[in-house]
């Protein structure tokens, strides 16, 4: 279901720039960074690019794209 919210243009600006590099719509862009921050203030430990490496592998899994790991090798 989708909400009308309203957000300042110091969010909007910054988020349309990226929205296409990124090849996201603004709201997918918003989206995307409401979702890794709300997983950094739920794991203070977690860096940026460590966020990203679990939801990649996450992914990975889901379309499974997994192999073995072995052990020693």
């Amino acid at each position: 279901m989708a909400h009308a919210v309203r957000i300042s243009d110091d969010i909007v600006t910054p988020a349309r720039v990226l929205a296409k590099v990124e090849n996201r719509s603004l709201g997918g862009q918003i989206e995307h960074w409401a979702k890794i921050g709300k997983i950094a203030e739920e794991n203070p430990e977690l860096n940026y690019k460590m966020i990203k490496d679990i939801l990649i592998s996450l992914e990975e899994a889901r379309n499974g794209e997994t192999e073995e790991y072995k052990f020693g090798e």
